[in-house]
């Protein structure tokens, strides 16, 4: 729920909710019990999401996240050693840990990533239908900066693009065709990409949108790269006026455009949280308000911290997300 406190006039003042879940209250639930380390009620999400691709593919990213930082899914693993989505489960997990410890610079972040692969090649044996499982694996490709596994420097589907992970983009493509999550594991590797201009990750994303189904949440990845891009030129030092104008230019106008055409043409219990903020972002950045305001209005109380942080005095100030979106939000005259 959007958490509130008394206005000047006595009413309840708008504050947004950061929530993992987001529009997904079932999901909601099970996150707060495997919080607490109780996986019986991840197992039977999962076993009533079935092959809803889109929807295991989110729910799982999102219980993944929760869980690395416990041994909730191993235990379930060694009550049920044959569930297949106790595997893929395993596999999430360790790829979460393997991430994180890149991040971080940890010692132990190749032995977790070489854990981590094992775990995805298990997970696809068990269940071979399941695109997560190869979710897994392409997720692991951007920690590979060295590029020394054949399977992260294979050739492009569309020759103007680098050389990548794309053996494993074709085996989430054969299973889900408009996986959402696998191409946003793609530009996470190109945005890794040292060497290579950073307009590898933009010319990704519009290639995608090129032949993207328009109910298609991949209309938005364009976005994305932006924002990305906005952020690091930002950490540079760059303060260039043309930076922040790039939102009210093209061909960034038609990238909005284009992901504004999804929000109209998709219904809302299809839309990620993410998303929407996104496109709220993109269209308020590029003063389209108007424009912002359903998009705000289809949001309700939930906000994520990007890119909204990336706007902000300090991007990595604890309340930096919620003033540039609390700011945004009033410029659009949402009640």
């Amino acid at each position: 729920m959007a958490r509130g406190r008394r206005g000047g006039s006595g009413g309840e003042e708008f504050r947004p909710a950061f929530h993992p879940a987001g529009f997904d209250h079932e999901l909601r639930a099970v996150v707060e019990d495997l919080r607490v380390g109780r996986w019986m009620t991840t197992r039977d999400l999962l076993a009533r999401t079935g092959a809803h691709w889109a929807l295991r593919t989110s729910r799982s990213q999102v219980l993944s996240a929760v869980a690395a930082g416990s041994h909730t899914v191993e235990a379930w693993l060694t009550e049920e050693p044959h569930s297949a989505d106790a595997r893929m489960m395993r596999a999430r997990v360790a790829v979460a840990r393997a991430t994180q410890a890149h991040g971080q610079q940890h010692p132990r972040t190749g032995e977790l990533t070489t854990e981590a692969r094992q775990a995805g090649r298990l997970a696809a044996h068990a269940a071979p239908d399941d695109p997560v499982p190869w979710i897994c694996l392409l997720g692991l490709a951007r920690l590979d900066v060295r590029r020394e596994l054949p399977e992260h420097r294979e050739r492009p589907w569309e020759l103007m693009l680098p050389a990548g992970p794309w053996g494993l983009l074709y085996e989430v493509y054969v299973r889900d065709r408009f996986n959402r999550e696998a191409y946003h594991r793609m530009l996470q590797y190109f945005h890794s990409l040292s060497g290579v201009s950073p307009a590898a990750a933009i010319d990704f994303a519009r290639w995608v949108v090129s032949w993207a189904p328009e109910q298609s949440p991949l209309r938005v990845l364009p976005l994305y790269a932006c924002a990305e891009h906005y952020h690091r030129r930002r950490r540079q030092g760059s303060d260039d006026p043309l930076l922040y104008r790039q939102w009210a230019r093209d061909p960034i106008v038609q990238d909005i455009d284009r992901a504004l055409s999804w929000f109209h043409h998709t219904p809302p219990g299809s839309r990620s949280v993410l998303d929407l903020n996104h496109l709220a972002h993109a269209l308020w950045a590029g003063r389209r308000y108007a424009q912002s305001a359903p998009v705000f209005a289809a949001l309700g109380p939930y906000a994520t911290r990007f890119p909204w942080a990336y706007m902000a005095d300090d991007p990595s100030a604890p309340d930096a997300a919620e003033t540039v979106f609390l700011k945004a939000r009033r410029t659009a005259q949402v009640p």
